[in-house]
């Protein structure tokens, strides 16, 4: 006799599957339909927040009707002790983690919520959780691991639940770009092998140093924050509380905007007159960084090279000194660092230390534009400009402002528009359009800006965004504005001189006449 009979043992086997997997990979619907049959409900394939902020997965619901139809009995044969294999064990094990996680969700989720101003409070639920914990695992013939330890399982459950809701809820797009810039991050906070890092990897994390890549404007700030603030933070079952709150171990530095020696002072800190003005000593972010905090130094590129030198040393041994003392003092966090700057090119300048770069580079990450997301699925405009909408004006006035921003975009910029600045430049035309009723391209952010409609088509058939409609009407207009004839634009097309007229876009005309 074994412990998991018939079906059981193929839905177990695909919930531990499911209980592993990154969530934002589509890997994971083929496990929902092994899971759920013919009971499972078509799904997007990319997991992101929509156009509602809402509406997750329906195949959440069933998946935790099968795990708690399935659980109970493996646990009532376990306390039969009836004989079970290793596998098996495993399998049981990882449908205990996804009932919990299912069942206290909503508990770290509101710890979350409460300890976004940085303090830590008490989470009385724990001692529910920790009876949990004990009817699953205190069974004869199961034996006691620290992966079962209930304030560890509770720390675990609680950085799943923190990791899930920034990476969903900062990292917007439903393009491909997007999905597996979102799978990239999950990674950098769990490992790809989430076993592995319940066993060994969870506290060692720190010693892997994340380096984010992308153009201006791109999120690169938004994607360290999220792995900032998923880090894990140990649970104290005597105190009810976590080591601390989150967002208090998250130290950004923006190193292009301080001198070297006022960005040394605040990464190592300073005895009182290690240099002009430094009437006391001072802690750096090195040293206030605790064992779950993160430094992130944006724009390190602009780092200085003796600077470079310095940190390679905390990265190599993970000590410092503060500036103007020889004590040696330890670094326990995490650094993530950001560049949109091309560091093989700035190390062949010598600007750059190879050495450094590549104690830098042991997990890397590189941010999408918003031109390759908007090539790869141009209905993220729409969702892009209602999600930033809803953050800058509320949800009541979202729908007017991410209309009438739309309407804008589409009547002055067309379809072709590569927005160099990214994101962020999104986000202003956003802001110029409520202001002003209409946004100003700046012609020094790009040579589209500068070509104007030219430009614009020549870029646009370049990296392949345009249907053979878009092409054909924006191509005829241009030749109807170089001829200044139907009968020559359709001569040259070799089209019908009434097919041309009909495709003649007036505004893209009426912007060619402007631009001479």
């Amino acid at each position: 006799m074994t412990l998991m009979r018939g079906k059981e043992r193929a839905i177990a086997d695909a919930m531990s599957r499911l209980t592993h997997v990154n969530p934002f990979l589509p890997d994971r619907i083929a496990i929902e339909k092994d899971v759920l049959g013919s009971r499972f409900v078509a799904t997007r394939e990319v997991w992101n927040v929509d156009t509602e902020l809402g509406g997750l997965n329906a195949n959440l619901a069933p998946i935790d009707v099968a795990v708690r139809q399935l659980l109970p009995t493996m646990r009532e044969r376990l306390s039969q002790a009836e004989p079970a294999s290793d596998e098996e064990l495993a399998l049981y094990e990882d449908l205990v983690l996804y009932a919990l996680y299912a069942e206290y969700a909503p508990v770290w989720f509101e710890a979350m919520e409460r300890d976004e101003d940085g303090r830590a409070r008490k989470v009385p639920a724990y001692d529910r959780f920790a009876a949990d914990v004990a009817s699953y695992f205190e069974l004869p013939g199961l034996g006691s691991t620290a992966r079962r330890d209930p304030a560890f399982l509770f720390a675990y459950g609680y950085q799943t639940r923190r990791a899930f809701h920034h990476v969903f809820r900062q990292i917007f797009g439903a393009s491909l770009p997007a999905a597996k810039l979102r799978a990239s991050v999950w990674q950098s906070i769990f490992s790809h092998d989430r076993s592995r890092y319940r066993r060994v990897l969870y506290d060692r994390m720190h010693d892997f140093t994340t380096l984010i890549t992308g153009e201006s404007g791109t999120g690169k700030e938004l994607v360290a924050r999220a792995i900032g603030f998923s880090r894990f933070i140990p649970f104290d079952p005597d105190t009810r509380t976590f080591a601390e709150g989150f967002t208090r171990g998250f130290h950004p530095l923006n190193l292009s905007a301080l001198s070297p020696t006022l960005i040394e002072s605040e990464l190592f800190g300073h005895k009182k007159g290690a240099f002009t003005g430094a009437v006391d000593d001072r802690e750096g972010w090195l040293e206030v960084c605790g064992v779950g905090g993160t430094v992130f130094l944006d724009e390190v590129g602009e780092l200085d090279p003796e600077i470079q030198v310095k940190l390679l040393r905390v990265l190599q041994s993970r000590t410092f000194q503060r500036l103007g003392e020889t004590r040696e003092r330890r670094f326990e966090g995490k650094i993530i660092a950001a560049t949109n700057r091309d560091l093989g090119e700035e190390m062949q300048g010598g600007a750059f230390r190879q050495d450094f770069y590549y104690r830098l580079c042991s997990d890397r990450i590189h941010t999408p534009s918003l031109r390759d997301q908007l090539a790869d699925h141009p209905g993220d405009l729409h969702n892009l400009v209602l999600v930033i909408a809803r953050r800058l004006f509320g949800r009541d006035e979202a729908d007017a402002v991410a209309g009438q921003v739309e309407g804008w975009i589409h009547a002055e910029l067309g379809n072709v528009y590569t927005w160099p600045g990214n994101i962020r430049e999104l986000e202003q035309c956003i802001r110029n359009v409520v202001i002003r009723g209409s946004y100003q391209v700046p012609t020094a952010t790009g040579a589209v800006a500068a070509a104007g409609v030219r430009g614009e088509l020549a870029a646009a058939t370049a990296a392949g965004q345009l249907d053979m409609e878009e092409l054909g009407v924006r191509y005829a207009t241009l030749l109807y504005h170089q001829t200044g004839s139907y009968e020559e634009a359709a001569r040259r097309l070799g089209l019908d001189r009434r097919t041309v007229k009909a495709r003649v876009d007036a505004k893209l005309l009426e912007r060619l006449s402007s631009e001479g």
